[in-house]
């Protein structure tokens, strides 16, 4: 093989490549392009062919004397080759005439060999004629023998009959053999009469001795019919045999609709009826054909199964044509016991089948199929969707209405979310052929109240505050009662409202239900297990998802909780900013406990703990207080700090005037009068701060829990400071 000249080892490519068989072209630029840029490539590539030239240049070099001498060694050439073409002619002629005489000996020989197949094939089918003209021949003579002393077939010995009747079948087995095989034969035409009228007879004949053993119980005839019915292929028209004469007439006896109307457990009674068919009247059968446990299997005629094939057809067919409301689902109740009284029997009536074999029959006959093909269960379901979707929506469209007494939720509307996840699963509403449904339904409930609560939360506006009800500190305690009272009648408004009270009962009814989702996945897999589900962690998952679908609510509720307490809050803390009008002027007594407006400020935190206690856990509320407080605290630290501003500001002012009456009235020194208004005002506030940070210790917080508190504390410690130096300096 040609070897190309070695490149350099910063080529882009392997020159091995080009030698490749199925090299391409456009494959080759694509791997190169993935190692380097097209230009690089083309510069290897550039290199490479001159690498080439010098290489074949060196080559001719190398072998220029061959090169030279090659047109010098072809002399010649063409008379050596004109020498050669006439004994390669003669040659080809003499293989060309010794082909043509092998071709006509095979020709010969395939005509033989054909002829001698024809011959073949005729003579079998003499042969399989003369076999169909010696059995219809043998089969008459047998029945002429049988009935020259007798009326008829029937009227003989039933043994010898059933005997007889077995040597018939056999030959008669050997006859449609034959004249299946002769199909076409103008002979077998003319014979075909004959073998009809053996058919026939023989069919009456087996009809006849059938009916007579079955109505003696007679095993040995039923054994010697079932035997000559599986002898010439025909044991479904046993089957068929059996169903018309022994089951039809005791379902047109049972299988009453008057009778199923007029009774509450018509349907029931009528089933257990129909069991009683098999071991009362199908027990001969079974021991023939080995369907019972005390068949003997040394004389059993297999290929039978009545049960599958006589009885159970002729069960549907009566229950689908005189029954037919059986199958009415308008009721959905009605339709749920019908249902599962009917399933119970199919399951009973395959325990009476005596094998798995036999069960699967039945499981694909074609009247096992239309028996469940006729129960319309997508219109129960729509029903039962409808019922219990339609709860959950008219409990929605009622808002947060409170849950009924005795009820483990606090909201109507998630008891009812809980009732219909629960009646999903009921036993007198699930059934197991719709367990996809119901489960598809449970996670639809589920989202809907999310979506509900979500809906709610972000669209519901907060329960409205006149700016009448801010007004000038209270100075009595009928008006503190007066104004708690005006705030707790504010939680009790519409139920459409988001009170403080709503959102907590919202807060534990979410709570609860994430809580009860291991339970709902418990019922769950009970039900599906019973069907054979094994990937239980798909509906675990599932859940998982709606659980935390729920929680995506928390951040919500959480925040318009925070946002109405802070509300309710901070409408009193503003209150602040009138305590130098209470002290300025008034010649009030030096302050000694905490303005009303702290504890009208605090009473709806106080409330919320009071109500709530019992209700949600403690770290849910200590987190809406923590929030609430810090900004509450935070906007209260804004006033406190314009109201400290505007005494330090009126006091300099003051100062200011106090000094420029100095100058006109010198005389006029007074008597120390006591604490000067602004130290009255900053030690007021420094009390109020103080109570705020006792009252949330109270609360179960830490103060430095609560943003800007230090803060605060520290602003009315300095005026606290403040005021005291302004004391002991007058």
């Amino acid at each position: 093989m040609m070897t190309l000249p070695k490149g350099p080892d910063s080529l882009c490519f392997d020159k091995d490549e080009f030698m490749k068989d199925d090299f391409d072209v456009d494959k080759f630029v694509a791997d190169c392009r993935k190692r380097v840029q097209l230009e690089e490539m083309r510069e290897d590539l550039e290199q490479y062919y001159r690498l080439l030239k010098t290489a074949m240049v060196e080559l001719i070099n190398k072998d220029y004397a061959d090169f030279v001498n090659l047109s010098t060694n072809l002399v010649g050439m063409d008379k050596a080759l004109n020498q050669l073409s006439v004994p390669l002619g003669q040659l080809r002629e003499e293989v060309l005439s010794l082909r043509s005489s092998v071709n006509e000996v095979i020709e010969a020989i395939d005509t033989q060999l054909s002829k001698q197949d024809d011959i073949q094939k005729k003579k079998l089918c003499v042969l399989r004629l003369i076999q169909v003209v010696r059995s219809v021949e043998k089969i008459e003579k047998i029945l002429h023998q049988n009935t020259k002393d007798t009326t008829s077939l029937e009227t003989s010995s039933p043994l010898l009959a059933g005997q007889i009747l077995e040597r018939i079948a056999t030959e008669f087995n050997q006859l449609q053999f034959h004249a299946v095989q002769s199909k076409g034969m103008p002979l077998l035409d003319k014979v075909r009469p004959r073998i009809a009228g053996i058919t026939a007879m023989l069919q009456q004949s087996l009809e006849g001795l059938l009916i007579q053993g079955l109505q003696t119980s007679n095993i040995d005839i039923v054994r010697h019919c079932l035997r000559t019915y599986a002898t010439i292929d025909k044991t479904r028209d046993a089957e068929a045999l059996v169903g018309q004469v022994l089951v039809k007439p005791y379902m047109d006896e049972v299988i009453v609709e008057q009778f199923v109307k007029s009774n509450p457990n018509g349907f029931k009674m009528m089933y257990a009826k129909l069991l009683e068919f098999v071991p009362h009247h199908c027990r001969l059968l079974r021991e023939v054909t080995g369907g019972a446990i005390s068949s003997d299997k040394a004389d059993i005629v297999p290929g039978y199964d009545f049960l599958v094939n006589s009885v159970w057809p002729e069960i549907i067919r009566g229950v689908e044509e005189r029954v037919p409301s059986l199958f009415n689902p308008g009721n959905p109740d009605a339709f749920y016991e019908r249902y599962t009284v009917s399933m119970d029997f199919v399951r009973k009536f395959e325990r009476q089948c005596g094998s798995q074999a036999s069960v699967k029959r039945l499981r694909a006959h074609a009247c096992y199929q239309s028996f469940q093909n006729k129960w319309n269960l997508p219109v129960y379901f729509q029903l039962r969707f409808k019922e219990i979707a339609g709860s959950l929506e008219n409990a929605i469209s009622d808002g947060l209405e409170a849950a009924p007494a005795g009820s483990s939720y606090h909201l109507q509307v998630t008891e009812v979310l809980w009732s219909c996840v629960c009646r999903c699963w009921a036993d007198q509403v699930y059934l197991p052929p719709l367990a996809h449904r119901f489960w598809k339904l449970t996670l639809q409930l589920i989202s809907r109240y999310t979506s509900f609560l979500t809906e709610v939360l972000t669209k519901t506006p907060p329960p409205e505050t006149s700016k009448d009800s801010i007004r000038p500190l209270p100075s009595s305690a009928s008006s503190t009662s007066s104004r708690t009272s005006q705030d707790a009648d504010s939680e009790t408004g519409s139920p459409n409202v988001l009170s403080t009270k709503k959102l907590v009962f919202i807060a534990a009814d979410v709570d609860k239900l994430q809580g009860q989702i291991p339970d709902i996945s418990e019922m769950i897999n009970a039900k599906l297990e019973s069907i054979g589900f094994k990937n239980f962690a798909i509906v675990s998952e599932a859940l998982q998802d709606s659980s935390a679908s729920l929680s995506s609510c928390i951040p919500t509720l959480n925040s318009r909780m925070t946002q109405h307490l802070t509300e309710r809050s901070i409408r009193f803390l503003k209150n602040a900013s009138e305590v130098p009008r209470l002290y300025r002027r008034t010649n009030k007594e030096v302050p000694t406990r905490a303005s009303a407006y702290m504890e009208n400020a605090l009473q709806p935190l106080h409330q919320l703990v009071t109500d709530s206690k019992k209700v949600v856990k403690d770290s849910i509320i200590q987190e809406w207080l923590r929030v609430t407080l810090s900004d509450c605290t935070h906007r209260y630290f804004e006033t406190i700090s314009d109201v400290l501003s505007s005494v330090r500001k009126m006091e300099e002012s003051l100062k200011r005037l106090k000094q420029a009456r100095k100058t006109t009235t010198t005389n006029t020194i007074g008597i120390n009068a006591g604490p000067s208004d602004d130290s009255k005002i900053r030690l007021q506030l420094a009390l109020d701060v103080e109570y705020l940070g006792e009252q949330i210790e109270k609360m179960g917080l830490q103060p430095s829990d609560i943003t800007m508190f230090s803060s605060l504390l520290e602003l009315v410690q300095e005026a606290r400071d403040l005021a005291s130096v302004e004391q002991t300096g007058s």
